[in-house]
């Protein structure tokens, strides 16, 4: 196609419709919104590129270590920070968290903070 097949209606003035309104910018920039075929895909490419961490597994001594120093800080009533280990709930792995604070107490395997917050002793990594 060439422009000589439309020279007789290149150079007519842009029709304005006296019957429907214009349609505002907005309305129009929504027609071409792209559009999700398929509900959910998108979340789930997220949660598959969601990247999680695996468990950090001490040694001996490191396990004798980690056990003095809580004792130490639950007998003097010591302000720590806790790293310990959170298994995802939907995939494979974990990831790392932080809880700071006094310790309550220890019991059944289970440290009890003074907020509160209660951490499986077997997945501590770190006390400072």
């Amino acid at each position: 196609m060439t422009k000589w097949q439309y020279e007789d209606i290149v150079d007519l003035p842009h029709h304005v419709s006296k019957k429907h309104p214009a349609m505002s910018p907005e309305k129009r920039a929504a027609q071409f919104a792209p559009f999700a075929a398929l509900t959910g895909y998108d979340a789930a490419i997220a949660e598959t590129a969601r990247r999680t961490d695996e468990m950090i597994s001490l040694s001996d001594t490191a396990l004798e270590e980690l056990n003095r120093k809580l004792m130490d800080a639950l007998s003097a009533d010591l302000e720590v920070t806790i790293t310990y280990y959170v298994p995802d709930k939907r995939k494979t792995g974990g990831s790392y968290a932080e809880a700071s604070g006094r310790i309550r107490k220890v019991e059944m395997g289970t440290v009890v903070m003074e907020n509160g917050a209660k951490i499986q002793a077997d997945r501590i990594v770190s006390l400072d």
